[in-house]
């Protein structure tokens, strides 16, 4: 496990390094008073006199130990976590890089509590191993180690008694271990169940209100809680006992030392005051074995979290070139374009052309594929077959940035972050001043709602742009998109949130500014896209008819079918209204 996170430590690893001779020298200083303790009371045991100035030096002696031991540990504390949080550090910013190098499809579909837990908590537990577990647990087994093996050398069968409890100790550790590993994988499968639950049943708690579903919504919320609750305690019900054991047996060396040894005392086989020294001794390791061991039962969680971690990080790539944009023009081919999602294929083998200064519509039933096609276009995802061309150039030979830098996307779910609009709008050209953003701005019919705020454009958006409306968030990515002036404009159901009012100004601001660019439109309304160049009619992965509204009410049954649906939808009142 430590094998996985190494490479991330980097020249922090120094830290690491005197964490653990720091912690090493502190351990020491802890034992050493032990052994003045043992010079206090061997003598007392002889019969002999102890003046008080042997007395006080080893008390003395006591106080510095403790002292070393306080300094030493705490600095090497601040060492190791000094390496672990710079660890952490490198290990997010690799994360990062590499999430960026992935399809955005794939990052959507992972959702923001999957990503926030992986970057946040998992990453946080890996902070246990390396400032605490590694230097701690090296400091405290070596310590003991070496203590075991003085007290061999100075009488092998006090020392061989010595053994039985930390074998015994090991033995219920062991067990215990291997119970939790077999539990491991289904605790947090049922924890992971248990916080979905929680999720849905908060954000769905307005509709659950509405239809006076609280007892079923609660039901299934209170059985998915009492479940984990069930599972978990039968879980450590069956560590518990083996953890109670260990606990108990590995600090008492002198479980079986006291009275054999007592009895090796009063048969003459060795002196008491060697029994007290290895007693002291066994004083010494009991504490700091078990110490080092607690971090062992913490070392599968870690392991299974840094294994989610690499598979996370091991997702291939977005496939991305390093030239910049060389196409000759604007105009965009789909080649025989074949994508899916998982198992399922989604687009069959799409051949679509989008000439430059043209504006192509595509339309049809929800689940044909005129998002996906779209979000291609932006290259969210690797295609399984064929190509997307923009003046003849490969969107996967270009680098991404400059593929970016020439297209602007706009859908219908936006994003605002939580800073002012004005700066939400900048996101669409940094370099931009403050006249084109906020002619940006009265371009897509902001003005209206931002002259409401007393801040006007510096008005905080809130978390998600909780502030604006879903209309008015739309028109703040629409402006974003007009400030980028980008030759390829991709709007994806861009004017799902406007009433008739402002989707018609919307209307007017559009075509303004796709004037020369190519540009691609999905929307549900046809009437919105009836004056388009091009339309292109979407069926079950495939486009089945393209032309304009007029050729394809002639040519196209589906088209006609959609048209027709749109036109009563668009009619539609109620009866005696």
């Amino acid at each position: 496990m430590f094998k996985r996170v190494a490479p991330y430590i980097g020249e922090y690893k120094k830290y690491t390094v005197w964490a653990v001779i720091m912690m090493t020298i502190g351990i020491i200083a802890s034992v050493l008073p032990y052994f003045f303790l043992y010079q206090i009371i061997s003598p007392l045991t002889r019969g002999d006199s102890i003046d008080m100035t042997f007395l006080l030096i080893r008390v003395a002696a006591v106080a510095v130990c403790e002292i070393i031991y306080s300094v030493t540990y705490v600095q090497g504390l601040v060492f190791s976590h000094v390496s672990a949080y710079n660890t952490l550090k490198n290990l997010r910013i690799s994360l990062q890089k590499k999430l960026e190098k992935q399809p955005l499809g794939n990052i959507k579909e992972m959702g923001t509590g999957r990503i926030k837990k992986v970057f946040t908590d998992d990453i946080d537990q890996i902070e246990l191993l390396l400032a605490h577990a590694i230097p701690e647990g090296i400091a405290n087994i070596a310590i003991p180690v070496i203590i075991i093996i003085i007290m061999f050398v100075y009488n092998w069968r006090l020392g061989l008694l010595s053994l039985v409890p930390l074998v015994a100790g090991m033995i219920a550790m062991g067990m215990m271990m291997h119970q939790g590993m077999s539990k491991m994988n289904a605790y947090y499968e049922s924890a992971a169940r248990m916080n979905n639950t929680i999720i849905e049943y908060v954000n769905g708690m307005e509709v659950v209100k509405v239809f006076n579903k609280d007892g079923d919504s609660y039901k299934r919320f209170g059985d998915v809680v009492r479940s984990y609750r069930d599972f978990t305690i039968a879980w450590y019900k069956v560590c518990w006992p083996w953890m109670a054991i260990y606990t108990s047996v590995l600090p008492c060396l002198v479980l079986l030392m006291l009275p054999f040894g007592s009895s090796m005392v009063l048969d003459g086989v060795i002196t008491l005051d060697k029994l007290i020294l290895v007693m002291c001794m066994s004083f010494a390791v009991g504490p700091s074995f078990l110490k080092a061991l607690n971090f062992a039962g913490k070392f599968p969680q870690l392991d299974y979290k840094i294994a989610e971690l690499e598979k996370m990080m091991d997702k291939p790539a977005l496939k991305e070139g390093t030239s910049d944009f060389t196409g000759s023009n604007y105009d965009i081919e789909f080649k025989d374009v074949h994508f899916g999602y998982d198992e399922t294929e989604v687009i069959k083998g799409v051949d679509l052309s989008l000439k430059q200064g043209t504006t192509t519509a595509l339309v049809g039933e929800s689940g044909s594929g005129k998002s996906t096609l779209a979000k291609l276009l932006v290259h969210y995802y690797d295609l399984n077959s064929g190509a997307i061309t923009i003046g003849g150039q490969d969107i996967t030979d270009m680098k991404l940035e400059s593929l970016n830098n020439r297209v602007a996307f706009v859908s219908q779910e936006q994003f605002l972050f939580n800073t002012t609009l004005y700066e939400n709008i900048l996101i669409g050209r940094p370099e931009a001043s403050k006249e084109e953003v906020m002619e940006a701005a009265r371009r897509a019919q902001c003005e209206e709602f931002i002259n409401r705020f007393p801040d006007g454009i510096m008005t905080q958006a809130g978390d998600g742009g909780k502030q604006l409306s879903g209309g008015e968030r739309q028109r703040i990515s629409l402006a974003r998109a007009l400030l980028k002036n980008a030759p390829i404009i991709v709007l994806d159901e861009a004017t799902a949130f406007m009433d008739p009012e402002n989707e018609e100004k919307m209307n007017a601001a559009l075509d303004e500014i796709v004037k020369d660019k190519t540009v691609l439109v999905i929307a549900h309304r046809l009437s919105t896209i009836k004056n388009a160049d091009n339309i292109c009619v979407m069926k079950d992965g495939l486009c089945i008819a393209s032309d304009t509204h007029e050729g394809l009410l002639q040519t196209c049954s589906e088209y006609r079918k959609l048209w027709d649906a749109s036109v009563s939808a668009s009619t539609w009142k109620i009866k005696g209204a």
